[in-house]
């Protein structure tokens, strides 16, 4: 395998760099250093200077979206036996594997965003959530809509992050 091909592997394992080369602010050098390809490190930047040259530009877009918050969100139980759950299913906001939530008083709070929602919102929204320090409990994606479940204490501050994420998202590569 070529050089350049290793290194285009390389950067495609490191979405972040991928996406610092598409917005022209990576520092080839430092760059080349950082990835995981055995050959000179000039001849690595150059090869990443190349890759990035063929790289669509980062553009970033807003997303048609309506954002808001439903307090009161707690795990819905199952019943003793581990059968259906004490609450109708209608009832749950997110459902995951053996857990769900769902209103009834809890100290959670669901974020839920509706309209232009798809995966590069959802990433777009998790990464400024992390960055932010906020781990949620629980998300789920399915057509226009985006729910993500924080503690109530985290809420005002997630609620500014999703909105902020979506104004902003990626666009993709194609």
């Amino acid at each position: 395998m070529s050089l350049a091909a290793e290194t285009r592997l390389a950067v495609d394992r490191h979405p972040f760099l991928l996406t610092a080369l598409r917005a022209g602010v990576v520092n080839y050098t430092a760059a080349a250093r950082y990835l995981d390809v055995d050959g000179e490190t000039d001849a690595i930047a150059t090869a990443l200077r190349r890759y990035a040259d063929e790289l669509p530009a980062y553009e970033t877009e807003s997303r048609d979206v309506r954002v808001r918050m439903e307090s009161g969100i707690e795990p819905l139980e199952r019943d003793e036996d581990g059968g259906g759950s004490r609450h109708s299913s209608g009832d749950a906001l997110v459902a995951v594997g053996e857990s769900s939530f769902g209103p009834g008083g809890g100290d959670r709070t669901a974020i839920l965003a509706t309209g232009d929602v798809d995966t590069a919102g959802l990433a777009a929204v998790l990464e400024r959530l992390s960055l932010e320090g906020i781990s949620p409990e629980a998300t789920a994606m399915s057509h226009e809509t985006l729910v993500i479940v924080v503690r109530r204490r985290e809420s005002a501050n997630a609620l500014r992050a999703v909105e902020s994420a979506l104004e902003c998202v990626g666009t993709r590569l194609e």
